[in-house]
């Protein structure tokens, strides 16, 4: 990635360029797995030069609820019996409060349950999961069909309802329709902290990404259009959204980039284990989302093992 300062230079132009109008988006500092920026809405009492050299809220950890997403490469039977990659993943996901899991290929659909097992089992905290069926449901897709996964600590957050995978039968859209849920935030008490979203997760496919990207408006606008009660959005995964997928025009000139979308991880930066430099997984919302985005991401960079994942985690945190 070249030099440090080089690169937080260039994050730094790349956040504003990119994300401006919307957002000035301010590197922080970076420690030795995570880089962080800081997110600002723009208003007219608040021109930019006052938001220049703000520094980031220093809040607890038990004041925010983080969340990943989380490639984990192939994610099986032969992943689920190596020890050492498990409690790596275990390891992995507990730093968070919530994970979305992409590329879970089990045929038999047990390894999702025996990775949650073993999560409760290192953990002193609750987790469940929120579980989509076998993605890839049109007959031409079935060949590539996978799982999607929300863990989650049921201290920190609360399942409304049942996931749903969106329904791609008229359209399709997608390879791996899009797996939604709905969730109420808690407060440090456990109890209902009077803000719930909805959270989309997709694995795009990689030839087809620009495509899929573009396609996930769509979902957006008949979501909402579905439910006249206003609800705050989130769009997580891999959206494979760099490199020969998807070129920094065609992301410009996609309808996910329009004014009411909010892309916290920026096309400079480096989802990728290997020496790829690729910002293939990415965290969108729609606006501030009632004001608890707080404006700190990050990349996970301490998996350096390709047999763990051949992307790092990545996070956001949210004002519990």
């Amino acid at each position: 990635m070249g030099s440090m300062d080089g690169y937080l230079q260039a994050l730094s132009l790349v956040a504003i360029l990119i994300l401006a109008p919307m957002t000035i988006h301010l590197i922080i500092h970076k420690d030795d797995n995570t880089v962080f920026v800081y997110v600002e809405s723009e208003t007219e009492d608040e021109p930019d030069e006052d938001i220049i050299g703000r520094e980031i809220p220093q809040l607890n950890r038990s004041e925010v609820a983080r969340i990943a997403t989380f490639n984990i490469k192939v994610f099986g039977k032969t992943k689920m019996g190596k020890v050492d990659v498990v409690n790596e993943l275990v390891d992995t996901v507990l730093q968070y409060d919530m994970v979305a899991i992409q590329e879970i290929k089990d045929i038999d659909e047990t390894v999702p349950h025996d990775f949650l097992t073993v999560l409760n089992n290192a953990s002193g905290n609750s987790w469940n999961m929120s579980l989509s069926p076998r993605s890839g449901l049109q007959e031409d897709d079935r060949s590539s069909q996978e799982q999607y996964a929300f863990y989650y600590n049921t201290s920190v957050f609360r399942e409304v309802g049942n996931g749903s995978l969106f329904n791609d039968t008229n359209s399709d859209y997608f390879q791996r329709e899009p797996y939604m849920a709905t969730f109420e935030l808690l407060n440090g008490s456990g109890n209902y902290s009077g803000f719930n979203f909805t959270i989309f997760t997709i694995h795009t496919k990689p030839a087809s990404a620009i495509d899929e990207i573009n396609s996930l408006h769509n979902v957006i606008e008949s979501y909402r259009e579905n439910h006249t009660a206003e609800t705050d959005l989130v769009l997580l995964g891999d959206f494979n959204a760099d490199c020969s997928y998807a070129t920094s025009q065609q992301l410009w000139e996609s309808p996910m980039r329009l004014s009411q979308y909010n892309w916290l991880v920026n096309d400079l930066a480096d989802t990728t284990v290997s020496s790829t430099d690729c910002a293939y997984d990415r965290i969108v919302t729609l606006g501030d989302l009632n004001g608890r985005l707080v404006g700190t991401w990050g990349i996970d960079t301490s998996i350096t093992n390709s047999s763990v994942s051949d992307h790092y985690p990545v996070w956001f945190d949210l004002y519990r």
